[in-house]
């Protein structure tokens, strides 16, 4: 191991390089393992359809209401992510039920499913990938 940092300080270049190596890498695990050490709350996209028919799952969709309008979940409850916090009241009958938030890409349904869960809802989960992954994965909305 010494003689490998010896080679690296006479070969600057090679230092650079090193470097360069360590940072891309970390830069291409970094997702993987940050996702082992945050709690999942996620979803996929066969996982929230198996959550909606099997234990009749609540679907939230939080985004704004053009978004809604264009095209949603059958069945969603749109309440804005704005709105949440102010609009939980209307939630409370379905804190027994799993309850599966969806926004355009996942990221408003991550911060939304921890509002509920500070509000005592137990089983939130967020769609991962949103409406998009949804679409992609060709499921059907309603408008």
């Amino acid at each position: 191991m010494e003689q490998f940092f010896a080679f690296l300080q006479k070969n600057p270049f090679h230092l650079v390089l090193f470097g360069t190596a360590v940072i891309t890498g970390g830069m291409l695990i970094w997702p993987v393992v940050s996702r082992l050490f945050r709690p999942s709350n996620e979803v996929s996209v066969l996982e929230a359809v198996q959550l909606i028919n099997r234990r009749d799952a609540v679907v939230i969709d939080v985004r704004d209401p053009a978004e809604y309008a264009a095209g949603h979940i059958a069945n969603a409850k749109h309440i804005p992510q704005a709105q949440l916090a102010e609009r939980i009241k209307e939630l409370e009958k379905f804190k027994t039920r799993p309850i599966v938030v969806s926004c355009r890409t996942g990221s408003r349904a991550a911060h939304a499913g921890s509002v509920l869960r500070n509000h005592g809802f137990a089983e939130v989960f967020a769609l991962r990938g949103g409406i998009a992954a949804w679409q992609q994965a060709s499921m059907p909305l309603e408008k």
